[in-house]
């Protein structure tokens, strides 16, 4: 009796694995399809498709700054079925800048993995950039030292990272510039590109093919070291010591979901990750993957947090 007994234990465990392995696991994705965030997933999904072996479905929910992504991954069911993609947006910007959000960052969501590091850049277009004589950091200075009131920038909003990074520069160099906010990266690169604007502070992933046509020219990256995908081009700290800023993003669940299937989750994705095929992919936007413990990515998240805390006291940006 007590072997039967245990025989059909193994056996509904079996089944009820089985069962499982067949459901959909949707991974929320809080931004627009065909952006970088977006793309950058799909890939990370495919290629961890076989080992995960459950069929996966990429849900774009765009809204409110990442909000109405964030909201709907905080608020499923901590069956392990849903995902999401927590960025520095969501998930260390916006509980400053908005003053109610439908979710708590520090407590809604568990850490899987970070899943990319994306460095910033300040950008010029070449035309510009030529025109002016303004082939660096220090010159960029100089030249809106010189001309004080001269100068703008454009960024994707207010409150953006792009704004946040740009009012950091100025408050550390002293040099002056107007903020001009658009709906977006990119009708902010357009402007840039169009002579509207005179610099920007965007992401690399959506600078890069800019970049690389000799469109755009980069004086400098935010990260607080050179980024090995463009060597010649300094970071911002090599001027000003203690700037430092990146775009990053990564999975999430919702709070509740069982510890060994985050970490199964988790020995899925970066192994993913450290794909060659991942790399390569990544490579194409100038952005790097950077798998993790769940414990790393939670602590990075916190200290991101504190930090773009300290930039909105800077910039005064508020969204509502």
């Amino acid at each position: 009796m007590c072997l039967l007994k245990c025989f059909l234990w193994v056996l509904a465990c079996l089944l009820s694995s089985a069962s499982f392995a067949q459901k959909t696991i949707r991974v929320i994705v809080p931004f627009a399809a065909g952006g970088p965030v977006d793309l950058t997933t799909r890939w990370v999904m495919q290629e961890a498709q076989q080992s995960l072996g459950n069929p996966i479905v990429v849900e774009n929910k765009p809204g409110a700054g990442g909000n109405i992504g964030m909201e709907a991954i905080a608020k499923a069911l901590p069956d392990g079925l849903t995902l999401g993609v927590a960025t520095t947006a969501s998930n260390a910007l916006n509980p400053w800048l908005f003053t109610k959000l439908p979710y708590q960052a520090q407590s809604d969501f568990q850490a899987i993995t970070q899943m990319i590091r994306v460095p910033n850049v300040l950008v010029m277009s070449s035309d510009n950039s030529f025109r002016l004589g303004i082939h660096s950091l220090p010159e960029l200075i100089a030249y809106s030292l010189k001309h004080p009131g001269a100068m703008n920038y454009g960024s994707g909003g207010n409150g953006s990272a792009g704004h946040l990074s740009a009012e950091l520069l100025k408050s550390l160099s002293k040099m002056e510039a107007t903020h001009i906010p658009f709906n977006g990266a990119n009708p902010a690169q357009l402007a840039l590109l169009s002579g509207q604007v005179d610099f920007n502070i965007d992401n690399l992933a959506s600078a890069a093919m800019g970049i690389k046509s000799g469109k755009l020219k980069a004086l400098a990256i935010t990260s607080g070291q050179r980024s090995a995908l463009l060597p010649l081009v300094p970071s911002i700290s090599e001027t000003l010591p203690s700037f430092e800023v990146d775009t990053w993003w990564g999975l999430v669940t919702p709070k509740g979901v069982k510890p060994e299937w985050i970490e199964h989750l988790n020995t899925v994705f970066t192994k993913a990750l450290k794909s060659a095929e991942i790399r390569a992919k990544f490579a194409s936007l100038m952005a790097e993957p950077m798998p993790s413990s769940p414990e790393q990515f939670e602590s990075m998240m916190s200290s991101e947090r504190e930090k773009y805390k300290r930039l909105v006291r800077i910039s005064h940006a508020k969204v509502d």
